[in-house]
């Protein structure tokens, strides 16, 4: 039966005759075309989607399209000669997503939104934080300079993309000698000997996979080092050796079908593929039903019309044409009471949204991105959320960047500092920013557990406190991180010192080891937040508009003073403070975003509460306040 399928098939494609055992429409001519051979090894039956296979087009390695390999050149076909892989495409044959598109086919594709939208979420979120490099200072900051002139990191995110919708991209690092065929043949060291400052690298520049094509590469013992791994390429006729252009495969395919997708992998498109063709399927079918779900029946005497009478046909059609074109609330059909019946019959829709929603959000599991981010529906239910599934997402495209993008991207690094000071810096590193952040309430409670900590190690001598204010100070998630922590600690204050200093005392923002003071900024959605009107009996600054705050007693940290002091002047502590917003003269301003707007319970402090955007507040501001403003 199989050598007959077979046969059929080979018939078929030569062009000969159609099989009979399947019934297929025949391909235009265009589509007989090499390049189109893989389109035909998934050449759809009419018969419910069910896909047939030609295990010789399955495994055949891809022909290039015209120009990209130098005229003349031979190309030798791969057809399966053991039994093994003709007995796998035959295996496979109703299998659905299996064998490969062709590029032109997948850039035809590249213009659906389904498939554009996944490519790009993607490739947005790769680069979206991007890379954090490590090393000295100066030679850091010409490096990201360096960097962001060659457009490095808006090229990876094309190509990210690129990559998504065909499975290989390639990135052609220029010196200069893009049109010197010797030179772009040869192997590329990346030594100081070879990238210099004379001989800098002047551009990257991408090729899409359908512009090159694999040479040379070992195909007959796994235990050499070029087995299956192509020492070059061509690109539109001319050789270029593997080293000058660094190529991005995410989703690599087993060897004995690299051929067949030219040595790339398969595409994030192709993978989706299935299960758009699905939505696609599902959305036009809910269309149809929705737009022909009620049918108008009239039952009457149809025995003239089934014999064939064109007067009784004429009539019947006549009555019909006057119905639809009078079929509206202020309409009438006319019946005979006798013979005659008329009624409405309509299928039932119920349940229809949740069929056409499944199938959208099938697209959702095999590109992994969440639903809010893909499609922007939002977990329903009591205490319903997306974190987890973000937190999967941010790992996945850790991990891709860790597997796809770092090695070629430590390559062009590694060229840029050869290019900058003619030698690689071995201190010079770099990683992936993780998009994955902490709530406040998450980072507070770490840095409450590691003050506690503190202590312990204080008050037992394990540390003194230099050393700790070194942690501090050297710390990336530390509020102090960077801050001058040197000299004794500040002395306690018993001024009332809510708020700021005077207008010639505010100087601008300073380090936190001051710090005798804390406040909290309560603020909504729209941008308004809450004032408080100092009483006229003050003794500093009287009459001004201010935020909650007071002086730290003894015992308390900033945090425990700022939530003090809110309770105690407007009798709400409903909330979670963010981090500090300021730290001016020994006053720390942590930051509290609410919902919605609460009525303060004013103790004799203030006679006032307003909540206003701060250029509406009914009166002149705090200078402390108003500084930390203008500082935001």
């Amino acid at each position: 039966m199989f050598d007959r399928i077979r046969a059929a098939w080979r018939a078929f494609w030569n062009g000969t005759t159609a099989p009979a055992a399947i019934a297929l429409p025949s391909p235009a001519p265009e589509d007989r075309k090499p390049m189109q051979v893989h389109r035909a090894a998934l050449w759809e039956a009419d018969r419910g989607g069910v896909q047939a296979f030609d295990q010789e087009a399955l495994f055949r390695a891809l022909e290039p399209m015209p120009g990209v390999l130098p005229e003349g050149m031979a190309f030798d076909a791969v057809s399966p000669s053991f039994d093994m892989l003709a007995a796998y495409g035959m295996d496979q044959m109703f299998h659905e997503g299996l064998g490969f598109l062709g590029y032109p086919y997948l850039a035809e594709l590249s213009q659906r939104a389904e498939y554009r939208k996944v490519a790009s979420i993607w490739a947005d979120h790769c680069t979206r934080k991007w890379i954090k490099i490590h090393g000295d200072d100066e030679k850091v900051k010409e490096l990201t300079a360096k960097l962001e002139d060659l457009k490095v990191r808006d090229l990876f995110r094309e190509a990210i993309e690129k990559e998504c919708h065909f499975g290989r991209m390639q990135i052609f690092v220029d010196f200069g000698d893009w049109n010197d065929d010797i030179e772009i043949a040869a192997p590329l060291a990346i030594r100081k000997e070879k990238i210099t400052q004379k001989r800098p690298l002047k551009a990257i520049r991408l090729v899409e996979p359908m512009w090159s094509y694999p040479g040379v590469y070992g195909s007959t013992d796994p235990l050499a080092p070029d087995f299956y791994k192509p020492k070059e390429w061509y690109v539109s006729g001319r050789r270029v050796h593997s080293s000058r252009l660094l190529t991005l495969v995410g989703h690599d395919v087993p060897n004995m079908l690299k051929p067949a997708y030219a040595f790339g992998g398969v595409s994030l498109t192709q993978m989706c593929k299935p299960y758009v063709d699905n939505w696609l399927r599902t959305r036009q079918a809910v269309s149809d039903l929705v737009n022909a779900f009620s049918v108008m029946v009239l039952a009457t005497d149809m025995d003239q019309v089934l014999q064939a009478n064109l007067t009784a046909t004429q009539n019947l059609y006549q009555r019909l044409d006057v119905f639809n074109a009078t079929r509206d609330n202020r309409g009438i059909f006319a019946l005979n009471k006798n013979s005659e019946e008329f009624s409405n019959v309509s299928a039932p829709i119920a349940g229809l949204h949740e069929l056409q929603a499944q199938s959208q959000e099938q697209m959702s599991s095999v590109s992994s991105i969440p639903l809010v981010i893909l499609l922007g529906i939002t977990p329903k239910g009591l205490n319903a959320s997306s974190e987890g599934e973000f937190r999967v997402f941010y790992d996945a495209i850790l991990g891709y960047n860790e597997k796809v993008v770092a090695d070629p991207l430590r390559k062009i690094i590694d060229m840029v500092q050869l290019s900058l000071w003619g030698d690689i810096d071995p201190e010079i590193t770099f990683e992936f920013e993780s998009l994955w952040e902490m709530s406040d309430k998450d980072k507070a409670d770490i840095r409450k557990s590691d003050a506690d900590a503190a202590a312990i190690y204080l008050e037992h001598g394990v540390v003194d406190a230099e050393e700790e204010r070194e942690r501090l100070r050297n710390d990336e998630t530390s509020m102090y991180h960077g801050v001058n922590l040197e000299g004794a600690a500040p002395e306690d204050n018993d001024e009332d010192t809510e708020g700021e200093g005077d207008e010639d005392e505010v100087t601008g923002a300073q380090d936190a080891r001051t710090a005798h003071a804390a406040g909290v900024m309560c603020t909504l959605p729209d941008g308004r937040m809450l004032f408080l009107r100092r009483s006229d009996d003050s003794d500093r600054h009287p009459g001004k508009w201010c935020w909650p705050g007071g002086k730290i007693d003894a015992g308390e940290d900033a945090y425990e003073a700022a939530m003090r002091e809110l309770f105690e002047e407007t009798g709400f502590d409903d909330v979670m403070l963010g981090l500090p917003v300021d730290v001016r003269d020994g006053f720390i301003t942590f930051r509290a975003d609410l919902s919605a707007p609460f009525d303060p319970e004013l103790n004799g402090e203030h006679t006032a509460a307003v909540w206003a955007h701060p250029l509406d507040v009914p009166g002149q501001l705090h200078p402390g306040v108003a500084a930390t403003l203008k500082a935001m």
